[in-house]
């Protein structure tokens, strides 16, 4: 899996009101390694807690399995009571892809979780959604029907034995009850603000919007059923959205509730823009929105580029500027100051490394200083930024600038990737020095015993590999923004200096990076491997000189001919 990848993990356990074992179980949960807890969510009167963490996949899987573990041990469904549907101790636990990972990804962590629940723990383990193992169990309504007391019978029949841990109902099973494990998009919880206090407008907006509809009505203005007494609907506008309107009195004035259920197919700012659509048709103003709980770094920026191309603006600009248009377009600082780096996942999760935080004077004193790190391995990657960074200001110079219209699209695109690029190399500005400081902790290791030489040298192995992928991944990095230096090249001809600065600090990404790779290839015992770092460097160092040369050969001509 990328490496970079963050996922999401929502259980939900049978708990809401001892607030021992809901500490026990969030603690064990927080204590995995690169596992940030990021809400707690307890319920009384539905006797439920649900629980949001985030982190690598391997992490969040680990922190899921300790959760499980904690409530299988310490909550009794003998006794449990409660307002919502529930069969287990660990009712629930979906796996939800936040970046760099796919579904199908997701899906395989809820199967080697229930494997390792229903093995280790002795649980009975269903999966469903998109990990569901046959289409009866995709829904988790159909999977929880008949709730714990159920589980017995359950047991029992053939078409509902577990997908992983005992089928046979036990004394144990009696106390943990069944766990059903799965994978689903992210779910964004948005409300849009209306300036009325009418709730039939905003049910009316609402109904229009969502993928339901609204109900159809005969001349008298009664709901037309069908034979079997059901109402008709006509189809809403968007998929993946459910919506209500409400009155909320603290703000004294009507709301638009949405749910998305999928915000990558059905985006946040397109929907706020119909609603807007809706609403003005209905005499009602939709003046801003307010997000409901935390939200995936891609939708805010998804929409700011959405608001910058709206403008004719070339939507490849930083992150920073990204968010605050969409905060701005959306209005999701009217009802309260909206921060970045507490509403978005990503931000709470890292912020900037140490050294990317630094001034620019500040990280050239660390790097002139007899410190080992930042090095060489660092300051490639930071060309890369500055590469990138170049071909996206290239980019925006040239979108919607005259005698370049028929360019705008490239632009656009060429921009937008080379900012992402640019945000993954300023990553390894930092991930390169910690490379190293790993390879340091390896060899401070203790290596007195058989044991103690053994457990040294598996840890400096480990630590070489990464050593030399950060900057092999900067390599191939550097290779691929040269393609897109090659476009930055044919915009602007006032901006073709930054193009050729552009192609050479690319270069120098690429070629320093192979240094980097190079050095610490001979710390690596395994030849195979070491043989498959060395083509896959210099396959990508060829690629990335090969087309510096063509670039800055380009360049030069343009800069030379009158």
């Amino acid at each position: 899996m990328n490496p970079s990848a963050v996922v999401e993990c929502v259980p939900n356990f049978s708990e809401g009101r001892d607030k021992v074992i809901i500490q026990a179980i969030t603690d064990a949960i927080a204590k995995v390694s690169g596992v940030t807890l990021l809400d707690v969510d307890p319920g009384e009167a539905t006797n439920r807690t649900v629980v949001t963490f985030v982190g690598s996949p391997d992490a969040v899987v680990e922190g899921a399995f300790r959760g499980i573990e904690a409530a299988g041990r310490l909550i009794d469904m003998r006794h449990h009571r409660g307002a919502h549907p529930r069969q287990g101790a660990t009712d629930v636990c979906p796996f939800v892809p936040v970046r760099d990972i796919t579904m199908g990804e997701c899906a395989e962590l809820a199967r080697q979780l229930g494997e390792r629940v229903g093995s280790a723990l002795g649980i009975p383990v269903y999966l469903y959604e998109e990990a569901a193992s046959r289409p009866e169990r995709r829904n988790l309504a159909d999977v929880r029907a008949g709730e714990y007391e159920a589980l017995p019978d359950k047991l029992r029949r053939p078409e509902w034995a577990p997908d992983y841990g005992p089928s046979a109902w036990s004394e144990r099973i009696e106390q943990t009850g069944a766990t059903v494990i799965g994978a689903r998009p992210f779910l964004i919880a948005y409300n849009v603000n209306l300036n009325t206090r009418d709730k039939r407008k905003a049910m009316k907006i609402a109904a229009t919007v969502r993928e339901k509809g609204m109900y159809r009505k005969d001349d008298r203005g009664e709901i037309i059923r069908d034979e079997h007494g059901v109402g008709i609907r006509d189809p809403g506008m968007f998929k993946h959205v459910k919506g209500i309107g409400w009155y909320i009195e603290e703000y004294r004035r009507c709301q638009v509730s949405v749910n998305f259920t999928n915000y990558k197919e059905t985006p946040v700012h397109v929907v706020h823009d119909a609603i807007r659509r809706v609403a003005d048709k209905e005499g009602v103003v939709a003046s801003g929105g307010e997000l409901v709980g935390m939200v995936p770094m891609e939708a805010l920026l998804d929409a700011g580029r959405y608001y910058l191309q709206r403008q004719g603006v070339n939507p490849g600009a930083p992150d920073s500027e990204l968010i605050a248009t969409a905060i701005r377009s959306m209005g999701l600082d009217e009802l309260g100051p909206f921060n970045p780096d507490e509403r978005i996942i990503e931000r709470r999760m890292a912020r900037d490394g140490v050294l990317v935080s630094k001034t620019v004077r500040d990280f050239t004193d660390t790097l002139a200083s007899d410190a080992p790190a930042p090095g060489g391995g660092s300051v490639a990657a930071l060309c890369g930024a500055l590469s990138t960074g170049l071909a996206a200001m290239v980019g925006q110079l040239t979108t919607g600038k005259k005698g370049y219209t028929e360019l705008n699209t490239e632009m656009n695109e060429m921009a937008v990737a080379a900012q992402r690029l640019r945000e993954a190399f300023l990553a390894d500005v930092d991930a390169d020095t910690l490379a190293f400081d790993a390879i340091m902790t390896a060899l401070s290791m203790p290596k007195s015993t058989p044991d103690e030489k053994r457990a040294r040298g598996k840890a400096l192995q480990a630590a070489t590999r990464g050593a030399i992928e950060v900057p092999l991944r900067v390599l191939e990095r550097a290779a691929e923004a040269l393609e897109l230096v090659a476009v930055a090249a044919r915009g602007n001809k006032n901006a073709r200096s930054d193009a050729g600065v552009a192609a050479l600090t690319a270069e120098v990404a690429a070629e320093g990076a192979w240094y980097n790779v190079l050095i610490n290839l001979s710390g690596l015992r395994d030849e195979a491997l070491r043989e498959a770092y060395r083509l896959r460097a210099d396959a990508a160092l060829e690629a990335a000189l090969d087309r510096s040369r063509e670039i800055r050969a380009q360049v030069r001509l343009n800069l030379t001919t009158p």
